[in-house]
């Protein structure tokens, strides 16, 4: 970690043991999202890391963003995805927007004064995104939308929305994204999701009834919307596994300091073996995940994305981050199945790590891919 990530690090672990802490477990009971911790944090620089600065953003680079995700992870893993997922709309539209929209749209996500959402999924197209149905017909001046989107995170307190609809035929080469924002006439909401996890940040189903997106909010051209959700996804699914790198670290902190003062046998159950290679294991799993996470952000840096290890870093990290939280909750015992320690928190976090940004069987089914892409060249 270089100077600047770490100095990075120690404001948010100050912030986060201030601000956020002290209403995790109320906030998380009462379902309730604080947009004034979402701003606070904007007015700091931290959502809108990735962004140039002419834009309001910090111009930093995806490894000092990975840093901070796993950071406010340890206190809020939904604090941290409402984050990440906002960051993921900026990039698609720097990466893909106009002047105009990146004008209209950017300084008010970066500054953290707005959230962003990413709307892909339908109730028939999860893992299968390139089968989508909503459909958007031309018409005058822009396009009508029908349909629905669901698991939407941030529906509802979100107010700009990236949306893949169909122009065209079927498959991926028939689908387009557009710029939608909360407010617009047939965009309405759907039902609030009672999920396990993640309770502080609101998943809704989002519908669309006849609603008129102009043209200028088309993103590119038609057709080519499905390459702007692949691209976005390709950034959110190592930031999603610095979260799980977070996720982990605060649970297995939770089980070393509890292990240390929990007396059987008159001794502390920390200097039971059994015990010590549990917590050997779960470090060792969580630093093999920060550093793929890292080197998969480094080659992003590096402009030359790499998406077999960013498929491997979101894996791993998601995958650990569920044993980690099982075996912190195992060491607890019964308190810790309990919202008396935060470990039970955070296993139910954690479960969903493994599903958003492309279930961890579709990551393995990317990674082979690429895999026999490389032994057939050679």
């Amino acid at each position: 970690m270089n100077e600047l990530q770490l100095e990075l690090k120690n404001q948010l672990e100050k912030y986060r043991l201030q601000k956020i802490e002290p209403y995790m477990e109320h906030d998380d009971e009462n379902e309730h999202f604080r947009m004034d911790i979402f701003q606070e944090l904007g007015s700091l620089g931290f959502c809108g890391m990735t962004l140039p600065e002419e834009f309001g953003g910090m111009g930093l680079n995806y490894q000092d963003f990975s840093v901070a995700l796993t950071e406010i992870a340890k206190s809020s893993v939904a604090y941290a995805v409402t984050i990440s997922v906002s960051a993921m709309v900026q990039a698609i539209l720097n990466e893909f927007g106009s002047n105009q929209q990146k004008e209209n749209f950017l300084p008010s996500l970066t500054s953290g004064h707005e959230i962003g959402a990413f709307c892909l999924s339908e109730s028939a197209a999860g893992s299968d995104a390139a089968s989508l149905q909503m459909t958007a017909k031309k018409v005058d001046g822009g396009y009508i939308l029908n349909g629905s989107k669901i698991w939407i995170t941030s529906g509802g307190i979100a107010k700009t929305y990236i949306v893949m609809a169909r122009t065209g035929g079927e498959g991926a080469k028939g689908v387009s994204a557009f710029i939608l924002r909360d407010g617009t006439p047939g965009f309405t909401y759907g039902k609030k999701e009672k999920k396990m996890g993640w309770k502080v940040s609101p998943t809704r189903e989002l519908l669309f009834h006849n609603c008129f997106v102009a043209e200028e909010n088309l993103l590119l051209s038609e057709g080519e919307g499905f390459k702007v959700a692949m691209a976005a996804l390709d950034k959110g699914r190592f930031t999603i596994g610095a979260i799980a790198v977070g996720c982990a670290e605060r649970a297995l902190d939770e089980a070393i300091s509890y292990s240390l003062t929990r007396r059987q046998f008159n001794q502390a159950i920390f200097d039971f073996q059994g015990l010590q290679f549990m917590m050997a294991d779960m470090a060792t799993e969580i630093e093999c995940s920060r550093l793929l996470v890292m080197q998969a952000a480094k080659d992003y840096d590096r402009k030359s994305p790499n998406a077999k290890l960013a498929c491997m870093a979101k894996l791993k990290a998601t995958d650990t981050a569920m044993k980690v939280t099982a075996d912190a909750v195992q060491i607890l015992g019964g308190v810790g199945y309990t919202s008396e320690y935060p470990v039970e928190r955070f296993m139910r976090d954690a479960k969903v790590l493994q599903i958003v940004e492309g279930t961890n069987q579709i990551q393995r089914v990317v990674i082979a891919r690429n895999l026999k892409k490389e032994y057939t060249k050679h």
